[in-house]
């Protein structure tokens, strides 16, 4: 009798993955078995797949691994498009391969892991990895062009970012509630010359007291909860709004609140929870058929 194809449920600020241990890269994960995997009538529900896999077994679509880092977060959105990047997804990673006793160096070590996007650097705030905040060094944030997202036929003037996935930063002049009450049902239209492969919207108040209130939607996805790359891309551009390029910024979520500090060399780095809450097992003869 088969065993099943393993997995994890965890979530960033209400921002949920699917986890998929395949350290041998041994799962051939179709677009169409994410997809079925992440709905949320017919599969387990999430926003997005992790697959945690050995940078060596992650197979030619990846970059080529760099020495030293032994895991690769192989992110697939909610509808099987690939991902290059996901500041939750990669906080939830880690605390997997904390709980799984999988860190190379051990409990309280810093930790690099790879992804489309780059090697990012993970520190667990509780020192054993275990509960506690985790941090994630996010790169430099790169500030494009502006441009407009469309809501309802009504335009908000934004600015591209770069997190290693594209964003449109959209810093309204409305409070909180407005911003609730702002209908992100469909899709906000872009520019496509500027983001061919499309781009996550975010929707952010200005910076008031250090704190700004934000909305997303994702592309593959649609709204979720929280977004750590699209908390990042925000906090640039609510300080850049601000006439800041600097600074530590709290984000409110629908989903809960992260951190972010923009650093004077213009790195980043993300804060907050991560949470592995359940595992189990999915039905083999289930997964032959979304193939």
């Amino acid at each position: 009798m088969s065993s099943g194809i393993r997995f994890a449920k965890g979530h960033g600020t209400e921002n949920d993955f699917v986890v998929l241990p395949d350290p041998e890269g041994a799962l051939d994960l179709s677009p169409a078995r994410v997809a079925a995997v992440c709905d949320r009538r017919r599969g387990l529900g999430a926003d997005g797949v992790l697959r945690v896999v050995r940078w060596a077994a992650a197979g030619p679509d990846v970059p080529a691994p760099v020495p030293g880092v032994e895991w690769f977060m192989d992110y697939r959105n909610g509808d099987g498009s690939v991902a290059e990047m996901c500041g939750n997804g990669v906080r939830v990673f880690a605390r997997y391969l904390a709980l799984e006793a999988l860190l190379p160096d051990g409990p309280g070590a810093e930790l690099a892991l790879g992804t489309r996007g780059g090697v990012r650097t993970v520190r667990f705030a509780g020192g054993d990895g275990a509960d506690g905040e985790v941090s994630v060094g996010m790169g430099v944030a790169r500030v494009g062009d502006e441009s407009t997202a469309t809501v309802r036929g009504h335009a908000y003037a934004g600015v591209a970012v770069d997190v290693g996935n594209p964003h449109l930063a959209c810093v309204t002049a409305a409070d909180a509630g407005a911003l609730a009450a702002l209908d992100l049902g469909v899709p906000p239209g872009h520019d496509p010359a500027l983001f061919p492969h499309g781009v996550n919207v975010e929707f952010v108040t200005p910076v008031s007291g250090d704190e700004v209130t934000m909305r997303v939607h994702e592309r593959g996805v649609g709204e979720t909860r929280s977004c750590g790359t699209g908390t990042v891309a925000a906090v640039v551009a609510a300080l850049r709004a601000a006439g800041r390029d600097r600074g530590t910024v709290g984000v409110t979520t629908p989903g809960g609140r992260l951190r972010v500090t923009v650093e004077p060399d213009g790195s980043t780095v993300l804060q907050g929870p991560a949470v592995v809450l359940a595992h189990g097992e999915i039905d083999d003869v289930w997964w032959d058929a979304q193939g």
